[in-house]
């Protein structure tokens, strides 16, 4: 196994201590939690530039490392609606966005093509782990809400951009 994927790998196992520091009940157990993010944050990209740079891309990376992202931010935000920081249909819209996102990409797999991720995607994830890191943190309902806008327009922009660009990959014959 090479350097980007074994960040990869480093990246799911932070998911469940990210979960279970955030679930203990002692007084620095959000900024515990807040550590272990950012260092998964930062697993995220060190592990993209790694496999670029050092030709590392493999069909596990392509495949672990978004299904890691799209884990690590959910229960993120799952959290969040558990702790009335984030309504549920907010984070319907995330999970929505991502499995249709996801789904386009396998009828252009289907089809010989890869939709590599775009600006707008990118812009998107890291909004959302910036806003994930804010939203850890004792911050005023006003911060919770402009986050939550934040990760949702981003969310909603990137996915429509995903489909209009990519919209010959989908026939309805």
């Amino acid at each position: 196994m090479n350097t980007a994927n074994k960040l990869t790998m480093f990246r799911v196992a932070l998911i469940p201590v990210f979960l279970a520091v955030i679930y203990t009940d002692f007084s620095l157990s959000r900024y515990v939690a807040l550590a272990v993010f950012i260092v998964a944050c930062l697993t995220d990209f060190a592990d993209g530039y790694i496999a670029r740079k050092y030709d590392q891309v493999t069909d596990f990376g392509k495949f672990m490392d978004p299904l890691a992202d799209k884990v690590l931010v959910t229960a993120a935000l799952a959290v969040f609606t558990q702790w009335g920081k984030m309504p549920a249909w907010a984070l319907a819209v995330v999970v929505t966005r991502e499995f249709a996102v996801t789904a386009l990409r396998l009828v252009a797999a289907d089809k010989g093509r890869v939709i590599a991720a775009a600006k707008s995607g990118k812009l998107k994830t890291a909004a959302t782990m910036i806003c994930i890191c804010v939203m850890l943190l004792p911050v005023p309902r006003t911060a919770d809400l402009l986050c939550t806008a934040l990760i949702l327009v981003t969310t909603v922009y990137s996915g429509v951009e995903y489909f209009i660009r990519n919209r010959d990959c989908l026939s309805f014959k």
